[in-house]
């Protein structure tokens, strides 16, 4: 066991760091960035320069701000105590989570079970418009939403689903190989679940370029167009920080970070990608099936 890891056993105390210039840094490229994309989005010429530096900015200060992090457990400056706080932040990350797609799976669940079949028993000849129908999708007012397609379960988003299964799969093996320090297959495991994880995002942009060119379902394509892309858009997004989250922990697996005991960097992440999975089998179900 190396010196570190002794330390790293016996700090009994609750380490808390200097004053750190990262939260100011982070929060000004934050408040750049979206300054930034609000006058790109209103067609000022200085606003995609904003935003872009924004963006570089707030990547190098968190760059910076989680190097930093990693060092203090490396050397041993995190107690069980830390580690404890470390747990019980990343639970309740991921239950603001939790409840964030739940809103959207209540919304959708509420459009198509109670609105829809509500306005449909109105009195739609003088109340909504002449021919409405209570059926879902709906395409509103004859003119105002373009006639579209919905996307099916077969075969991009079943083949989604086992793309993202079978990463939990071979998460778990690199997780019970780490705990077992095995580093080698570990490794192997936790690089084959990045390669699946950034494997779905490329088949979700090549059914978002068919659901636009091919079923004309975009997001103005009333409200199914509307929740369909913030549900599977916004799981996409958190994909996509999963794997870089995941590729993060890779780089630190190589270069001989983490043992047997004391992992937990490897650990959320691997909370934050189950999260992602079960995420998933909730928009398979009820976006592309029901």
């Amino acid at each position: 066991m190396s010196a570190n890891q002794g330390v790293r056993k016996e700090a009994p105390y609750y380490y808390v760091p200097d004053i750190s210039p990262h939260p100011i840094r982070t929060s000004a490229s934050l408040l750049m960035t979206l300054l930034g994309a609000a006058l790109w989005i209103n067609h000022y010429t200085t606003g995609y320069i904003l935003f872009l530096t924004g963006v570089a900015c707030l990547l190098a200060s968190l760059y910076s701000w989680f190097g930093e992090a990693i060092r203090e457990s490396e050397v041993g400056l995190n107690s069980k105590r830390v580690d404890s706080a470390y747990r019980w932040s990343m639970a309740w990350f991921i239950f603001s989570e939790v409840m964030f797609f739940s809103a959207f799976f209540f919304t959708l669940w509420y459009m198509r079970s109670v609105t829809t079949p509500f306005l449909a028993d109105l009195d739609h000849q003088n109340l909504l418009w002449p021919d409405f129908s209570g059926t879902w999708p709906n395409f509103g007012p004859a003119g105002v939403v373009d006639t579209f397609k919905t996307v099916g379960p077969f075969w991009l988003p079943t083949i989604n689903t086992a793309l993202l299964l079978t990463s939990g799969l071979t998460l778990t093996i690199a997780h019970h190989a780490l705990r077992a320090s095995k580093r080698g297959p570990a490794i192997f495991w936790l690089a084959v679940t990045v390669i699946l994880g950034f494997t779905f995002v490329g088949c979700q942009s090549y059914e978002y370029m068919h659901a636009y060119a091919d079923l004309n379902l975009r997001f103005d394509s009333g409200a199914f167009g509307s929740i369909f892309y913030m549900l599977t858009g916004f799981h996409g997004f958190h994909v996509i920080l999963g794997s870089v989250f995941l590729t993060v922990i890779l780089i630190r697996l190589i270069r001989g970070h983490f043992t047997a005991d004391h992992h937990f960097g490897f650990e959320g992440a691997a909370w934050y990608w189950h999260f992602v999975d079960v995420v998933w089998l909730g928009l398979y179900l009820f976006v592309y099936w029901f």
